[in-house]
């Protein structure tokens, strides 16, 4: 995967293109001072509400002080965004020039990325991994390393908010401009109208790529999202770079790469990409966006990922159980 690539699946070079085939938006161009107060490691005070004055309470040996925390304002931006949210019905999800904050929604009071200001925005983004790692580091899995990277011009996307059943998403892998491969898109669940629907879907999908996207695109390899509605239209719903820093989902990038024919997790005999779903309830998996819920230090416990951190923990562990030995063995 080329930087070239991933510059290419901006929403703002994509949209224009297939812009008849996919949720209405708006774009703007992400000023500098926010995007630095997005990146600001410190106290998270949400600011662009109406009330940007909020109080903290800070603890000390002496006394409970408390203090009034100004909150960063931009008064043009605010203006500018909620103009856009307006004009978009007043509901909007958001996202930068890649990504949106899928694994924040823990944060927000309706659990939900819908948005209907600044301020709901600005939580979102700055409790956000992926947000971060759009403005800091969109390049780092591309092989080219070698080679410059190329200038972003940071922007905030909203989206005119829609109610889409997760059922009816879908991933699409695009391989020398030609459709390879479709996964279930929240492939850790089960959803039981996928086997019975699959030709129907695979036949959607495929001619709807066939009409709308395929050749349009700038890139002949690379990954869209798809979501198809009640009444069997399909809509567009993302593009993403054809590589790891993508979800292969119920693929692997391995087999998506290797050029070979790929099984199907299905009975169906049609003709053309393999299109895998999750086919029984055995098979559902928690939600890989769970683990943003909890400190970082318990999921490289679980995983095994961190050695070190496990060392300490069981040196820890021997510790308290050498000092709970010791009382037990202590004289009454």
């Amino acid at each position: 995967m080329k930087k070239e690539q991933v510059v290419n699946c901006q929403f703002s070079v994509w949209y224009p293109i297939f812009k008849q085939h996919t949720i209405k938006s708006l774009i703007l161009p992400l000023p500098q001072n926010v995007i630095e107060y997005l990146l600001d490691d410190g106290t998270l005070v949400v600011s662009g509400s109406d009330h940007n004055t909020q109080q903290t309470h800070t603890n000390n040996s002496d006394s409970d002080a408390e203090e009034d925390v100004q909150a960063p304002e931009f008064p043009e931006f605010t203006s500018k965004v909620l103009e856009a949210i307006n004009a978009l019905g007043g509901r909007v999800f958001p996202k930068l020039n890649w990504s949106a904050p899928r694994d924040a929604n823990w944060i927000a009071l309706n659990s939900s990325l819908q948005c209907d200001s600044l301020s709901d925005i600005f939580l979102l983004f700055k409790s956000s991994d992926f947000i971060t790692h759009d403005l800091t580091q969109p390049f780092l899995v591309c092989s080219d390393q070698d080679s410059p990277d190329p200038v972003v011009n940071y922007e905030l996307v909203l989206r005119k908010w829609s109610e889409l059943i997760p059922g009816g998403e879908f991933r699409c892998f695009v391989k020398e401009n030609k459709l390879i491969a479709i996964s279930q898109r929240d492939y850790t669940q089960h959803y039981q109208h996928l086997l019975k629907q699959e030709e129907h879907i695979l036949h959607a999908v495929q001619e709807f790529f066939s009409q709308h996207i395929q050749y349009k695109f700038l890139d002949e390899d690379f990954v869209f999202d798809v979501y198809r509605d009640s009444q069997g239209r399909v809509w567009l719903i993302d593009v993403n770079p054809f590589g790891e820093v993508t979800e292969s989902l119920l693929f692997s990038w391995e087999e998506l790469t290797s050029g070979g024919e790929m099984s199907i997790n299905t009975e169906s005999c049609f003709d053309g990409p393999a299109f895998r779903c999750t086919t029984s309830e055995v098979t559902v998996q928690p939600s890989p966006c769970l683990s943003y819920r909890i400190p970082r230090d318990f999921v490289d416990l679980s995983s095994g990922e961190d050695a070190y951190k496990l060392i300490d923990f069981l040196k820890l562990k021997k510790s308290q159980q050498e000092d709970s030995e010791e009382e037990e063995n202590a004289p009454q």
